[in-house]
């Protein structure tokens, strides 16, 4: 009896080694896949590093630019308010010589019906050779004088 008592708890521990060394071969494959998994990690981990470097550098460059751009375009927006001031008062200046230009020709027109009309003088001719219509160069300079007015009101908005 003590042999088959003998042989029992033999073949139980040869069956606990069994499991222990399944055990270990099971464990070694979960740590072979955690270094896997580490180096993967380590290799993300500098690929980050690598991206946050280069982002750093890129929000360095759009620091500057933004600082040379605004320093950039204050001067340009000085210059250009300077400019649309300069055209606010030339449009001034020209809407003040059409109202006169109107309040001459409306003069003309009233002298003219309550006096006879003198010898009309005839204009200088131009480079082609005719003599320029009053009423179309009244035309032209009101037309022209509607085209700036445009153009500044369009540019103040």
């Amino acid at each position: 009896m003590s042999y088959g008592f003998g042989l029992t708890i033999e073949a139980l521990v040869a069956i606990l080694l069994l499991l222990t060394i399944l055990y270990c071969a099971r464990l070694n494959k979960q740590i072979e896949k955690l270094k896997a998994d580490e180096k993967l990690m380590k290799a993300s981990v500098a690929e980050l590093v690598m991206a946050t470097e280069r982002a750093e550098r890129a929000i360095a460059g759009l620091k500057l630019t933004a600082t040379e751009a605004d320093s950039t375009l204050g001067a340009r927006l000085r210059e250009a308010e300077a400019y649309c001031k300069a055209m606010a008062s030339s449009l001034s200046a020209g809407e003040d010589v059409l109202t006169r230009l109107r309040k001459i020709a409306n003069a003309g027109r009233i002298l003219g019906s309550e006096a006879a009309q003198p010898e009309p003088v005839a204009p200088a001719p131009d480079a082609t050779g005719r003599s320029p219509d009053v009423k179309s160069v009244a035309a032209a300079a009101q037309a022209f004088a509607e085209r700036a007015r445009v153009r500044a009101h369009g540019r103040a908005a």
